[in-house]
């Protein structure tokens, strides 16, 4: 695909085109002004399509406070929909506060419920799904977690699951429910009440299904199941942090600074590479327990199940959770 028929394309973005992850990769690579402009027209093209039936999936992160911003300065009416799951800083929950036009949705379901009705949501999504399958004894999953297709051969990208077999054995219940019950439930009931479609700001970077899920539909996916928009699929971590720098938006206090990775300085801004003085990412309802890039955030969701914590005999894998001495001397008083 030519850089015309790439732009064209992915202007289009919807659904109707296939792309492979070269035509990712290029898009990534394109400066940050660019990317804002094609961010701008998947919005247009979003709301033109719906004529404004949308809102923002506000987290209160900084990929979703971007989102808003850039909305919002096209369309100040769109109203924004945070889901208060139980599982978020208190950082992040002030800061949500502070903007107008949200809506805070709450599941039916507290966290612990979840994890004692379907599991752990260890991993990711993808994996705690395989092993919850996998538990039960069903072929396909088993296969995945040796690192096969379900005929047996080996597969490139499954070789990923296999660090992850002992957890088949583990003596506690896992499972990718916990994503489904406290957030996608909520946000669901909402679309149909008050007949909106949702806008996101996941990132094709972040995981392997959400890379597929951009190649099989673009920015703007009319022709799925569930219409929705995801207008900077083709950002990076290093755009978010950029945009930031760049416009000085409002942004939670749990990331704390925005500065260059240690300390380089570079005379082309585009060179240098950001990082967060604070937490890196706000992980929670749908992220692993075991696996969270923020070991107070992996304590939060233990802390908050810590019944469950003691029944499901979790305490032999505390050595993945490489938590701060406090949180674990806690845990063990729960």
């Amino acid at each position: 695909m030519n850089a015309k028929a790439l732009i064209f394309y992915s202007l289009k973005g919807n659904g109707m085109a296939k792309f492979s992850k070269s035509d990712l990769l290029t898009l990534q690579r394109y400066p940050l002004s660019v990317k804002i402009g094609r961010t701008q027209a998947r919005i247009m093209e979003f709301h033109r399509e719906l004529n404004g039936r949308f809102y923002i999936s506000l987290s209160g992160g900084k990929d979703s406070t971007i989102l808003l911003h850039i909305v919002r300065q096209m369309y100040p009416e769109i109203p924004a929909v945070f889901v208060d799951t139980g599982l978020e800083y208190p950082e992040i929950r002030r800061f949500v506060k502070g903007i107008d036009n949200v809506e805070w949705l709450r599941p039916n379901m507290r966290f612990g419920d979840v994890i004692s009705q379907y599991g752990y949501p260890v991993v990711g999504k993808e994996a705690a799904r395989t092993i919850y399958y996998a538990k039960r004894g069903s072929e396909w999953a088993i296969q995945k977690m040796n690192g096969n297709f379900k005929d047996g051969t080996p597969s490139t990208r499954y070789q990923r699951f296999k660090k992850y077999r002992y957890l088949i054995d583990a003596p506690f219940p896992v499972s990718s429910q916990c994503c489904e019950e406290l957030k996608k439930k909520p946000l669901r009931k909402f679309e149909r009440e008050n007949k909106l479609f949702p806008m996101t700001a996941v990132m094709a970077e972040e995981s392997f299904l959400r890379q597929t899920s951009w190649m099989n539909h673009g920015c703007n996916s009319f022709d799925s199941k569930r219409i929705m928009s995801a207008p900077m699929a083709f950002w990076t971590e290093q755009d978010v942090l950029a945009y930031i720098k760049l416009t000085g938006i409002p942004y939670s206090e749990i990331y704390g600074d925005i500065v260059p990775k240690n300390n380089q300085q570079s005379l082309f801004a585009e060179d240098q590479k950001l990082v967060t003085t604070g937490c890196r990412r706000t992980v929670g309802h749908g992220e692993s327990v075991f696996f969270m890039d923020e070991p107070r955030q992996r304590y939060m969701v233990l802390f908050r199940a810590r019944r469950l914590y003691r029944e499901h005999s979790v305490k032999p894998y505390m050595e993945l959770l490489q938590l701060p001495g406090q949180c674990k001397s806690l845990l063990d008083r729960a």
